[in-house]
This record gives C-alpha cells, structure tokens and sequence, in this order.
C-alpha cells in the first residue's frame, strides 16, 4: 500500500507516520549499500529492534552510534565487560544485555568474515533476493533466503540474527526491493540495484 504525501508523492505506507520517517525511506531504504560499517551498523540496530519497533531504534540512532564508537567493529571487538556495564547506563540506547553483549560479540565475527571474504558486503551479497521482489500477497517478514543468511551467519558465531531480522536487514540495505510497486522510489531502487555490482569475494 502507498500513501500520497503533502508534496504529491507516492510512499509505501510504513513510512507515513512521521518526517523523520519519511526521510529515511526516500534517502536510505532499500538502496544498495555496499560499505562494511553501515551493513554492520544494520544488522546490529535490527538485532536491537528485536521486540520493538524500527521507529524506537532510528530516533536512538545517532546514540547508537556514539556508544558504539560509529559502529566500526574493529573497535568493538574489543570492548570489555566494563563496556557493557557503561552501556546498560545509558539511556540514549536500547539498554538490554543479551543485545549489547551480542553487538561485541558480532564485531568480533565481523573481523573474520572480512578476513575470508575480504569485505562484509562480498559476505551479504551472496544472499541478494532478486527473486523474492514484492510478493503479490503482499511484503514477507521471512523468506527462504532470509532463513539461510540467518543459519549461516548463525553458524558463523553471529547473535541475535533470526530470519525475521535478516529480512528486514535485506529490505534496508537493498538486497531485495521492496518499496511498493506504486511508490514513487521503487524504481529508483531498482534503477540502483540493476546498476550495483556486488563485491567480489577475494
């Protein structure tokens, strides 16, 4: 579903309840992204929407990211329990344990991704679901391939990465297009994916 906005443009209908969420469909979601910090940035932020709406983690974003040293997971590697216990303080954050213990701990399995694939995007783009684009039913929460990248990663170490939020991480990062047939950035996102070319594994 979309909506039409003050300017005349078509939206997705998620988007509709604020400018700021407004802002972050039109310039951010659903165009391919190939930077390592920002896919890390994402998959922890999703991993911290766990149970809470992405509205609650993007007005917190900017914290996030001070807290978590702009999210370079070379440097969060290496926080300690000391680390943990500060963030738990700090109310400008999801303050919750298991999701803070899990972003170090997935730092640390960022930096050996990026040591066997040579980047964090060569990793995430094997997963790009060009064939699971806008269902006709209406957009997923899980799909087939979301469930793998979530077993792999998984697999690989990774917390607080169940399929739901690896999809909606795929959403975000255009892995898959689905802003809705009818708005005005579906072809613009995927103008930017046909033209993207993802990573190469080294």
């Amino acid at each position: 579903m979309v909506f039409i906005g003050e300017d005349g443009v078509s939206r997705c209908t998620w988007c509709a309840s604020h400018p700021e969420y407004i802002r972050y469909h039109d310039e951010e979601w659903g165009y391919p992204v190939s930077d390592d910090t920002r896919l890390f940035e994402k998959i922890c932020l999703e991993g911290f929407q766990s149970g809470l709406s992405w509205w609650t983690i993007l007005q917190k974003r900017e914290n996030f990211r001070a807290a978590f040293e702009g999210f370079d997971f070379h440097k969060v590697a290496h926080f300690g329990q000391s680390d943990i216990e500060r963030l738990l303080q700090d109310k400008g954050i999801v303050r919750h344990r298991g999701k803070i213990a899990a972003t170090i701990n997935n730092a640390a399995r960022a930096i050996e991704m990026q040591a066997e694939f040579g980047s964090l995007a060569a990793f995430f783009w094997r997963y790009e679901g060009r064939e699971e684009a806008r269902h006709i039913e209406g957009v997923p929460s899980v799909t087939e391939t979301s469930k793998r990248l979530s077993k792999d990663l998984k697999k690989r170490g990774w917390n607080f990465v169940g399929p739901t939020t690896c999809y909606a991480f795929m959403q975000a990062m255009g892995l898959v297009n689905d802003h809705h047939p009818d708005c005005a950035h579906h072809a613009k996102a995927e103008a930017l994916r046909a033209a993207f070319t993802p990573p190469s594994i080294v």
